[in-house]
């Protein structure tokens, strides 16, 4: 083998060409490049996006991964040719409901680090002259946004990584992946196979193809989206040279789903405001060998594009005096969740894909896949890219088809943070569904379940909440998906008993001789313990970033129960399990009721003879118990801070096991308890959830889990990166806050200001039932003490807030552990 891998890029755009340079740039040298189409315009979607470059989003590593692509292409020309036009972005508002999410969005763009502003109509039109002052109410101004010459980068790219050794080879169509013994070796070509240690396609939304020849679904769909260039227009002869082609902000007016950006003399117009239109690559004609024809841009279907052009008339008056010079309708990628679709196969080592990543996200993507091959991690955290983050009924053609179908239809339309799907519904219900119905549960929807937040049944609690419990009113956004029945279950929960379905937490069975060395290898706890044992422990990368965090029952001299955070969990572990070890995911065939309450030791005494005291089961152990003859695992721990077991069945037992409890709990004042309440309680307590409060960006330290890294483990993955940390060294922190007025609840990606001047960010908030005021941990610096005094921003607001020690109930651990 060579000094380097032998690696082949499948796709010459705006990805792979920033694969190819980032990768030759580390020393990576024996590089291939091939697309089916001529070079430099291969006819996909880089050759004709309109290269609007919005960095700012709801998540932050795409927030990211934008930021890092313009500071790239920003560094690059063609002969002193622009690859990158930061004319700023404004982003207009023509209604109040559009005027406040610009607010929010100037909140988003601040958490991550991106200077924005909202403006007055005035400042909209001193920045775009062209828009009609009595048509906006404000905008949303982000000086660093601008324009992507995509093309243009591609040519500098490829340029760079030629000159480094890498080769790219046009009209070179792949036809198969070449394997042996699960491991890539080549890749067939009409031409014949180029050798190769890995494999990387960023053919984009070919990619689905591409992925197909090594069996990897690839969930992802081609979708047409319309864009026109106007004629000239008049306000703008003379603006702009054919050189500097740009000079105004580039715009978006999503209250119609357009956008506009300059063309020296003309109007580039970008359109989702027309029916999804699905492409079936069959269908599409082969590009010309001299790029004279693009197989990514379809005919223009001018009777689609008719309303947009009305509505950009009445927002650009100026328009009215010109008139469509061209259009097309070009091809996009879209997923099931909007987000793309990095990592490697799980059956073929070595086949990497990079797909569904736009202009705005393709340098930063293309270094972070860089860095995973190289480097083995990321220092942008990617979990909401990793393409295995998907259950498998999301993998379902007809899923992927009407989600990504469902994503165009919203692109920018303006969803709350717990907007669940509409459509589809009812993929995957516990056993305890129609109990649950019969109560009048509300369901939210995440990862196909169906998920209770909470039961009308319940609604006469209200009336009954002690002062001190009743909540104060909401404001309107915060009230959205939510209801002040949660207050009436989180109070149930900790005076009487209550029952939480926790059958969407994913669990995995790890069995074998070799099962024990893996948990111990992956993790920082200490798995070595006696048959019953339960640990809370994390799973860390190399660099000591938290890649999970789970918990682990041991059933059996080789058999143990890990609770997960989802698919990526179960893909780490299928990877690095030997073959003495078979790691299995058991969620479908199982159930779990969390049972809790100080009186939820009476309501298990009536229905089963098992010793349930603290002796008989201690807290962090599991037994083998029966409650109403049905056979239970029960595991001694609560997520909500009070007495009492997570009880695990059969899926076929589930609504027995259901019933068994809902009757015995009767005299006892149970209730059926939803998520809105867990989501309060959990953080009361101060537990963290993966993936909003910490990831791989953060070590346990800093998240405040050191007390999960077992110090008399010598050796587990990540260790060594731990070295010389502790909770005392950290210069950036998870940090406990309680907000002053006791009545103003955030959701999460929220700015925080230290001394006036933005210093981190929410990751989760609720309303604290128990003691009667809002909660929000923060990522902040790791200098703030206990009652510190911090300001939350909040649709333009600034809410006042104040470090707190943690955690805010029962510290001392009695209510658990009586």
């Amino acid at each position: 083998m060579s000094a380097t891998p032998r690696v082949v890029i499948i796709g010459a755009g705006i990805v792979g060409a920033n694969l190819a340079d980032e990768l030759t740039e580390r020393g990576w040298n024996n590089l291939t490049v091939v697309d089916q189409g001529p070079l430099p315009l291969t006819g996909g979607s880089t050759s004709h996006a309109p290269g609007l470059v919005f960095q700012t989003n709801g998540s932050r590593t795409m927030s990211r991964l934008a930021t890092y692509t313009v500071e790239k292409l920003l560094s690059l020309d063609v002969d002193g040719a622009w690859c990158f036009n930061q004319v700023g972005g404004l982003e207009v508002a023509t209604t109040p409901e559009r005027l406040a999410e610009l607010h929010r969005r100037q909140g988003l763009a601040t958490s991550w680090g991106i200077q924005a502003e909202v403006v007055g109509p005035d400042r909209c039109v001193e920045l775009h002259p062209l828009v009609d002052r009595d048509q906006v109410l404000g905008g949303l101004y982000v000086p660093t946004d601008g324009l992507a010459k995509a093309t243009r980068a591609v040519e500098a790219l490829t340029t760079r990584a030629q000159s480094r050794g890498a080769v790219f080879q046009g009209n070179t169509r792949v036809v198969g992946i070449e394997q042996a013994d699960g491991k890539i070796t080549g890749v067939r070509t009409e031409d014949g196979v180029i050798e190769a240690d890995i494999v990387v396609s960023c053919a984009g939304f070919w990619g689905v193809e591409i992925g197909a020849m090594v069996g990897m679904d690839v969930p992802l769909l081609p979708l047409a989206h319309q864009f026109v260039w106007t004629g000239q227009v008049p306000e703008l002869v003379g603006r702009n040279s054919e050189l500097q082609e740009a000079s105004l902000p580039i715009l978006r007016h999503q209250d119609e789903d357009l956008y506009y950006r300059e063309r020296v003399d003309g109007i580039g117009i970008g359109s989702y405001a027309h029916k999804p239109m699905p492409v079936d690559l069959r269908t599409l004609p082969e590009g010309d060998k001299d790029g004279s024809a693009m197989p990514s841009m379809l005919p223009f279907t001018e009777e689609d594009f008719a309303p947009a052009w009305e509505a950009s008339k009445k927002l650009l008056p100026s328009l009215q005096q010109s008139k469509i010079d061209s259009g097309f309708n070009g091809i996009f990628s879209f997923t099931p969740d909007g987000g793309p679709l990095i990592g490697e196969s799980a059956d073929v080592k070595g086949f990497w894909i990079a797909e569904a990543v736009w202009v705005t996200h393709s340098a930063g993507v293309a270094r972070s896949v860089a860095q995973l091959l190289i480097d083995g991690r990321s220092e942008i955290e990617l979990h909401g890219c990793d393409v295995h983050r998907f259950e498998q009924v999301q993998l379902d053609p007809a899923y992927v088809s009407e989600t990504s179908q469902q994503n165009f239809v919203e692109i920018y339309d303006i969803l709350h943070p717990l907007q669940p799907k509409e459509s589809p519904r009812n993929l995957r219900v516990s056993p305890f569904h129609a109990r649950q119905t019969e109560l009048g549960a509300v369901f939210l929807e995440g990862g196909g379940w169906e998920r209770p937040y909470w039961y009308e049944s319940n609604a006469d609690l209200v009336a009954q909440l002690p002062a001190e419990w009743v909540p104060p009113q909401r404001d309107a956004w915060s009230a959205k998906f939510h209801s002040p029945i949660a207050a009436a279950e989180a109070w149930k929960t900790r005076t009487a008993v209550a029952m939480y379905d926790m059958t969407p937490l994913t669990r995995l069975e790890v069995s074998g001789p070799g099962a024990l060395e893996l948990l111990q290898r992956l993790t920082t706890g200490q798995m070595d313990k006696t048959v019953g044992a339960v640990t809370y422990a994390l799973m860390l990368d190399e660099a000591g970033g938290i890649r999970s965090d789970i918990t682990v029952a041991r059933l059996g001299a080789q058999t143990f129960q890990v609770g997960a955070n989802g698919q990526l969990d179960l893909d780490y572990l299928r990877r690095e399990a030997p073959a003495d070890v078979q790691v299995r995911d058991i969620t479908g065939g199982t159930c779990c009721i969390g049972l809790w309450g100080p009186l939820a030791r009476e309501v298990l005494a009536e229905v089963s003879a098992d010793d349930m005291s603290n002796e008989g089961l201690k807290y962090f152990r599991a037994k083998q118990i029966r409650i109403g003859g049905v056979p239970v695992t029960a595991m001694r721990l609560s997520y909500v801070g009070e007495l009492g077991w997570e009880l695990y069945a059969s899926a076929e037992n589930g609504q027995r096991l259901w019933d068994v409890l809902w009757a015995a709990g009767q005299q006892h004042g149970i209730v059926a308890a939803g998520r809105a309440a867990f989501a309060s309680l959990r953080l009361e307590k101060g537990y963290r959830s993966w993936g909003s409060d910490m990831n791989t960006e953060y070590d346990p330290y800093e998240a405040g889990l050191g007390f999960a890294v077992s110090p008399r483990k010598e050796s587990f993955v990540g260790r060594d990166a731990l070295a010389g940390r502790s909770a005392e060294t950290v210069s950036k922190r998870l940090t406990c806050l309680t907000v002053d007025d006791g009545r103003s609840v955030v959701l999460g990606s929220e700015p925080v200001y230290v001394g006036g001047e933005p210093s981190g960010y929410v990751t989760s908030a609720a309303f604290g039932h128990t003691i009667g005021k809002p909660i929000a941990y923060a990522w902040l610096p790791g200098s703030l003490a206990v009652g510190d005094s911090v300001e939350i921003g909040y649709f333009g607001e600034r809410i006042a807030a104040t470090v707190t020690a943690e955690p805010l109930y029962d510290p001392q651990m009695t209510r658990l552990r009586g």
